[in-house]
């Protein structure tokens, strides 16, 4: 079954019809089947909707997961790594010409800095959850 949004081509209403298919609706609709349940009208058209998408609880149950995998995972890194901030541009930068000794980082960086770092083949990784800097933990 598929459920389509329909509106009135009068302007009354906005409804939903429920049709085996999308080719179901035009075969109803062109036998003037389909009628707007407030003035009765067979003027009806399908309006804008919001895509459905359905998630049995399993789905979501492995998606939360998922995340908490990866939460780990990025936080057992970061464990290891010095918080660095807005610092990260020029502290990559530094480690990679030899100016500063290299150690773990992370930090913050504008999309255009990271791609500046990696167009001067600074090796960087970006994370792919977000990070709380120290301090602001609550």
């Amino acid at each position: 079954m598929i459920v389509f949004d329909l509106k009135c081509a009068g302007g009354c209403a906005v409804f939903e019809g429920w049709f085996s298919s999308s080719s179901d609706f035009s075969e109803q609709t062109e036998r003037g089947l389909v009628q707007c349940p407030y003035c009765g009208s067979t003027e009806v058209a399908k309006a804008p909707m919001a895509p459905r998408l359905g998630c049995t609880e399993g789905m979501a149950i492995e998606a939360h997961d998922a995340i908490a995998a990866l939460a780990s995972l990025q936080a057992r890194l970061l464990s290891n790594s010095e918080w660095v901030g807005a610092d990260l541009p020029e502290t990559a930068r530094a480690m990679h010409l030899g100016e500063m000794e290299p150690r773990p980082v992370h930090g913050q960086a504008s999309v255009d800095e990271a791609r500046s770092l990696i167009e001067e083949g600074v090796s960087i990784l970006p994370l792919p959850l977000p990070v709380v800097p120290p301090g602001q933990v609550n």
